[in-house]
C-alpha cells in the first residue's frame, strides 16, 4: 500500500511540475533556517557545558542595593575571596581565585606573542576539567608554572613538546610549561583563555595588590570561582556566605565603609548555566541571551510555518482536479482514513525531498551563518542522534503541511463529484485567503523590525562620541619596559612625520577603567556618595583624542599646579549641581589609603564622551593627571590626518620595536574598537534582516503559484471578457485586486503588531530613535510593491494570452 502511495505522490508531483517545484522550494528554504537555527539553538543551550562538572560550577557574586536599584558584580575585593576560601571552603569541594582575563607578552627564547590568559588558583584545570594535551593538570601547584592552549603552545614552540621549556610572561617573570590543554571551544565563556599561571604569581607581580587591596573590602577587582559538592544546593550556600562582607565592614570604624554597608553587599553564588543566557554582567542593552534564543528559534519556526502554508494553499486551490479522482477512489471503496493517509503520503514525500535540498543550502550557508553569529557550528553528518531528528522533522513537517489538505480533499461527497454538481463557492477560498493574510503579516512585522533595529544602530552610530577617533591607535603597555619612557617615545614618534599626538592613559578611550566615590565639593551635603569614573592620563590626553571643552581650558605642563588639578564632563557637572564649576575645590578622600586626602581644583569642563555603551547615558567621569590615584596602562597615538595608514603604521611599528624590543607591537584602532559596541545589535539586525527576506520570499513563492492557479482557472472567463472588449489592463486590475485587498489587511494586522513588540524592545536603551509613521509606510508600500510583481507575471501572462486559444480548449 505504501508504495502505492508513493507512486501516487510521484505521479501528482510531475503532472502539477509548477505547483510542485513551488512547494518543494518553499518547504526547501523553510526548513533550511529550521536547520541553521537549530544547530545554533544546540550551541547556545549547550554553553559551557564542556566543563563535566557544569552543572556544580558558579562564580561567587556580590549583590547590592545602589542609587539605581538592585546591582550585582562578578567581582570581588581581595579580603572577601580571602575569608571564603579560608573560613568557609568546607561549603565547597573546590574555590578558585581568578584574575580578569588579560593580554600578556609570552616570550620563549626569540618567539614572542601577545596571547589572553589568566592567573587562577591551581585546582582550576580540575574544576574546569581542561582535557591535557600534555602534562599534568597539577601543573600550577608549582608557582612559577605556566598552562599553554595547543595553539598557544604551537605559536610559540611549532610542534615540538613544550613541556618543562622555560617561558617569561610581560618580560618579567620566568614560568615552566607544566602541561599543554585542548583548547577550548568558542561556546564557553574560558573560550580565550589560552594561558593559565599560578594566581600567587599575579599577586607578587602586583605589588599594589599587598600594599593597598588584601585589607581594603571596597576595591573589587578579582574572580572567585566555586564548585559545590555533590548534593548541596546553590540556594543553600547562599544563605550561609549572606553576611560574610556585613559582618566584616560592620565593625571597622570608618565614615566609607559605613557608606558601603548601606548598600547591603551580599555575596551569592550564579551557577554556570546562567552566566551566559542570564548574564548580569552584559554591558549591551540588548534582550538577554536567553530572550534571544527563545526569539531566534521562533522566528525560525515561523518561516518553516510560512512554507507549510504555501503548501496547504497551493494544494486546496488545486482541489478541483482532484476531485473527480477521490469520487472514483470512494466509490470503488475507499474509506476517508485511507485517503488522508494517501494525502499525508503525498506531503511527507514532498517534503523528504525538499530536505534534501534544504541540508544542501544549510551546507552552502553554514559558513556564512558562522559569520553572522560568531559561531564555528557545523553540521553533524556522523551523529545518529541527527539523522534521528532529521527523520522525526521530515515526518512532522510534512503532517502540518498536508494536515489541512488531506482532511479538506478526503471530504468530498463521490455522488455530487461524479455528478459533475461539485463547485467551489465563495465560502471554500477563505482559508486559504485567512492563511495569505498570516504570511503577509509575519513577513510585513519582520520587515518593519529589520528597519526599526538598523534605525536604532544608525541613530547610536551617528551620536556625538565628543573626541577625535580618526587615526587613534591603543597600545597596551603589557611589559615594565614601557615605563619610565614616555618623553623619549613621544619625541621619536612625533619626529617621525606621521604622528600629531601621543599621550598615556590609565585605559583604552572607549572605555571607563575605573571608578571610585569619596569625592566632597562645596554645597555636597547628600547622605549618599556620587560614583565617579575616575581616569588618569598624561597632560597631553586631551590635545591627542580631541576632546571638546565646554568651560576652563585643558591639561599644560607651563603650569605646575595642573599635578593637582581635575577635569570634568558634562554629565559630572549635572552630578555635582555646578553651573560654573571651573575654579572649585574638590577633595578625593581614596578608600585604598583613608589617610590619604587629595585635593584637586576643577580647571575645565569637556562634553561628555562616550566611552562605554553608545546606547546608553553618559557616566560623570574625572580626568587627573597620572602619578597619584592611579597609574596608566596604555599609549594613545594620533596619526595625522592626510597621511597614508601603512607607511605611517610602518614607521610607528618602526620606532617602537627600536625603543621596546621587547613587547611586540600590538595595537587596535579606536575606531574598530568602538564598533564593537554595536555587535549585538548589528546581528540582531542581521539575523532579522535573513528572517525577513526569506519570509518574503516565501511568501511571494505562494502567491505566485496562487496567482499561477487562479490565472489557469479563469482562462476561459478571461477568453470571453477579452471577446467583449476587456482590455489587459481591466484583466490584470481583475486578476491582481483580490492579492492586493489581501496584503492590506495584512498590513494592518502587522503595523500595531511590530509598533507594539519594537517598542518595548527601545524601551530598553535610555539613547534611542523613535517610531516615525515613515517605517511603517515604506515597508507597507515595499510589500503591496512586492505583491502586486509577483501576482502581475501570471495576470499579465493570461491577459496577453489569445481568446480563440482559451475558447476552444473543449
Amino acid at each position: 500500500m505504501f508504495k502505492i502511495y508513493l507512486k501516487t505522490a510521484w505521479r501528482m508531483f510531475i503532472k502539477n511540475s509548477t505547483s510542485s517545484v513551488i512547494n518543494v522550494s518553499g518547504l526547501a528554504l523553510g526548513m533550511a533556517v529550521v536547520i541553521l537555527t537549530g544547530l545554533w539553538l544546540y550551541d547556545e543551550l549547550s554553553f559551557n557545558k564542556y566543563h563535566e562538572n557544569y552543572d556544580r560550577i558558579a562564580k561567587v557574586s556580590l549583590t547590592g542595593v545602589m542609587k539605581e536599584g538592585p546591582q550585582i558584580s562578578s567581582t570581588l575585593s581581595y579580603p572577601l575571596a580571602g575569608e571564603l576560601k579560608t573560613n568557609y571552603s568546607d561549603l565547597f569541594a573546590r574555590l578558585v581565585r581568578a584574575s580578569s582575563a588579560q593580554e600578556c607578552i609570552l616570550a620563549a627564547k626569540d618567539k614572542r606573542i601577545s596571547s589572553v590568559g589568566q592567573y587562577m588558583d591551581d585546582p582550576a584545570p580540575d574544576m574546569f576539567s581542561l582535557k591535557m594535551i600534555s602534562g599534568s593538570r597539577n601543573g600550577l601547584q608549582d608557582p612559577h608554572s605556566i598552562l599553554l592552549a595547543a595553539s598557544t603552545a604551537r605559536a610559540l614552540f611549532g610542534n615540538a613538546d613544550p613541556v618543562n621549556q622555560m617561558l617569561l610572561i610581560n618580560n618579567k617573570s620566568n614560568v615552566k610549561v607544566t602541561g599543554v590543554y585542548e583548547d577550548l571551544p568558542l561556546n564557553t565563556d574560558l573560550a580565550q583563555t589560552k594561558f593559565i599561571a599560578p594566581f600567587p604569581l599575579w599577586v607578587s607581580e602586583n605589588d599594589w595588590i599587598e600594599k593597598w587591596a588584601q585589607s581594603d573590602w571596597t576595591n573589587h577587582f578579582l574572580k572567585l570561582f566555586a564548585e559545590i559538592k555533590p548534593g548541596s544546593t546553590f540556594q543553600a550556600i547562599d544563605k550561609q556566605i549572606a553576611n560574610v562582607e556585613i559582618e566584616h565592614i560592620r565593625k571597622i570604624d570608618d565614615d566609607n565603609y559605613r557608606q558601603l554597608l548601606s548598600y547591603q553587599p551580599k555575596p551569592v553564588l550564579e551557577p554556570m548555566k546562567d552566566w551566559h543566557l542570564h548574564n548580569h554582567d552584559r554591558k549591551s542593552a540588548t534582550a538577554q541571551p536567553a530572550q534571544m534564543v527563545w526569539m531566534v528559534a521562533l522566528i525560525g519556526v515561523f518561516v518553516l510555518l510560512l512554507a507549510c502554508i504555501n503548501f496547504m494553499n497551493i494544494s486546496t486551490a488545486r482541489s478541483s482536479k482532484r476531485a473527480r479522482e477521490v469520487g472514483i477512489r470512494k466509490a470503488v471503496g475507499s474509506g476517508r482514513r485511507q485517503l488522508i493517509w494517501q494525502f499525508f503520503a503525498e506531503s511527507i514525500s514532498i517534503t523528504a525531498l525538499a530536505f534534501l535540498f534544504a541540508l544542501l543550502l544549510a551546507t552552502l550557508s553554514v559558513d556564512w551563518f558562522n559569520q553572522l553569529t560568531g559561531k564555528q557550528m557545523l553540521i553533524p553528518w556522523k551523529q545518529p542522534a541527527f539523522w534521528g531528528i532529521s527523520v522525526a522533522f521530515i515526518i512532522v513537517t510534512g503532517l502540518i503541511a498536508g494536515s489541512y489538505p488531506a482532511i479538506f480533499l478526503s471530504s468530498f461527497n463521490p455522488v455530487k463529484v461524479l455528478k459533475g454538481s461539485f463547485l467551489q463557492g465563495h465560502g471554500s477560498a477563505m482559508p486559504r485567503k485567512v492563511l495569505v493574510v498570516f504570511q503577509f503579516a509575519m513577513s510585513i512585522t519582520l520587515v518593519n523590525c529589520t528597519i526599526i533595529v538598523a534605525r536604532q544602530i544608525m541613530h547610536a552610530k551617528e551620536r556625538a562620541a565628543g573626541y577625535s577617533r580618526d587615526g587613534l591607535l591603543m597600545v597596551q603597555m603589557k611589559s615594565d619596559d614601557f615605563y619610565g619612557k614616555y618623553d623619549l617615545l613621544r619625541h621619536e614618534l612625533l619626529e617621525t612625520g606621521v604622528v600629531a599626538g601621543f599621550s598615556e592613559s590609565m585605559g583604552k578611550v572607549t572605555e571607563i577603567a575605573s571608578g571610585n566615590a569619596g569625592f566632597h565639593w562645596p554645597g555636597n551635603d547628600r547622605a549618599e556618595e556620587e560614583q565617579f569614573g575616575t581616569l588618569a592620563v598624561s597632560p597631553e590626553y586631551g590635545k591627542t583624542i580631541g576632546w571638546q571643552f565646554i568651560q576652563g581650558r585643558d591639561f599644560s605642563r607651563e603650569f605646575a599646579n595642573d599635578s593637582m588639578a581635575m577635569i570634568i564632563n558634562e554629565s559630572a557637572m549635572k552630578v555635582m549641581g555646578l553651573k560654573d564649576p571651573v575654579g572649585t575645590d574638590v577633595t578625593w578622600t581614596w578608600w585604598a589609603n583613608k589617610s590619604q586626602v587629595l585635593r584637586y581644583k576643577i580647571i575645565g569642563v569637556v562634553k561628555d564622551m562616550i566611552m562605554e555603551s553608545p546606547f546608553d547615558n553618559a557616566k560623570p567621569i574625572v580626568f587627573y593627571q597620572k602619578g597619584h590615584n592611579g597609574g596608566v596602562s596604555w599609549i594613545l597615538i594620533k596619526i595625522k590626518p592626510g597621511v597614508a595608514l601603512k607607511p605611517a603604521l610602518a614607521k610607528i611599528e618602526a620606532t617602537m620595536k627600536k625603543l621596546i624590543p621587547a613587547a611586540p607591537f600590538d595595537y587596535t584602532f579606536a575606531d574598530d574598537d568602538y564598533n564593537m559596541k554595536f555587535l549585538a545589535e548589528e546581528r540582531i539586525s542581521k539575523l532579522a534582516g535573513f528572517f525577513a527576506t526569506l519570509a518574503i520570499v516565501v511568501s511571494c513563492l505562494g502567491l505566485f503559484g496562487l496567482a499561477s492557479y487562479m490565472a489557469e482557472q479563469r482562462t476561459r472567463e478571461i477568453g470571453i471578457r477579452k471577446v467583449l472588449g476587456a482590455s489587459v489592463m481591466n484583466i490584470w486590475s481583475m486578476l491582481s485586486g483580490e492579492f492586493v485587498r489581501l496584503v492590506f489587511i495584512s498590513l494592518f494586522i502587522a503595523i500595531p503588531v511590530a509598533w507594539y513588540f519594537m517598542h518595548h524592545w527601545l524601551q530598553h536603551y535610555n539613547y534611542r530613535t523613535d517610531l516615525s509613521t515613515w517605517i511603517f509606510l515604506l515597508s507597507g508600500s515595499a510589500a503591496v510593491l512586492v505583491a502586486l510583481l509577483t501576482v502581475s507575471f501570471q495576470a499579465v501572462k493570461a491577459s496577453l494570452a489569445n481568446p480563440v486559444k482559451s475558447l476552444q480548449t473543449e
